[in-house]
């Protein structure tokens, strides 16, 4: 299976390029909905997340600490964003977790795709780019960035900056990447794409030989 990544800073509209690619009937997994469900599902990882962030980073349905519960998603937010050495923590407690289960979902496709891709917003910040032969960097500008992710998820223009702080240099980013889309609001992305999956077609093809 010929292993692609896809990255790009948050509100730079990776999902969005990845559903254009799962309508071409290429299989994506995405980092996030992983991350979620290993932090509610993995009792070893819910276990070190209680230890170092407290009871109450799960909680029953009404809304009380509970060890069984769901994942506080917004008291966690609260506790790492603004403090670099939280968010370290809690990404050695989860990244590692997370990037196993897109190794073990890569190896449980079957053969009948020509390449999967892996959509995850930290590639180059963790040790996901050594277990891919592809990546794909998705650019918009940072105001356009801070935008979206403000209208999307209904947050403040320095929580937005806060998390982008998080993350490394847009620019540096991309260059890493072995290829980038353009997702301004002013090229169109499909032409882009579709350029980029027959590109990734006969690579696939190379490397199968």
């Amino acid at each position: 299976m010929f292993r692609v990544g896809l990255t790009g800073g948050i509100g730079s509209g990776k999902s969005t390029i990845a559903a254009i690619f799962e309508v071409l009937g290429i299989p994506v997994s995405y980092a996030d909905r992983e991350a979620k469900r290993v932090m509610n599902e993995d009792p070893e990882l819910r276990g070190a997340i209680i230890e170092k962030f407290g009871a109450e980073a799960y909680v029953n349905d009404k809304g009380q600490p509970d060890r069984e519960g769901a994942l506080n998603r917004k008291y966690l937010a609260k506790q790492v964003f603004s403090d670099p050495a939280r968010l370290e923590t809690l990404n050695s407690l989860v990244h590692p977790a997370t990037i196993r289960e897109g190794r073990k979902w890569m190896h449980a496709l079957d053969g009948g795709y020509p390449y999967a891709i892996r959509e995850a917003a930290i590639i180059f910040e963790t040790s996901a780019a050594a277990h891919l032969d592809f990546v794909i960097g998705v650019y918009a500008p940072s105001t356009l960035r801070i935008h979206r992710t403000m209208q999307r998820d209904h947050i403040t223009r320095e929580e937005v900056l806060q998390r982008m702080r998080n993350q490394i240099d847009e620019e540096i980013k991309m260059r890493l990447c072995d290829a980038v889309i353009v997702n301004d609001d002013q090229h169109a992305v499909l032409p882009q794409v579709l350029e980029l999956h027959q590109r990734l077609l006969q690579l696939a093809a190379a490397a199968g030989k």
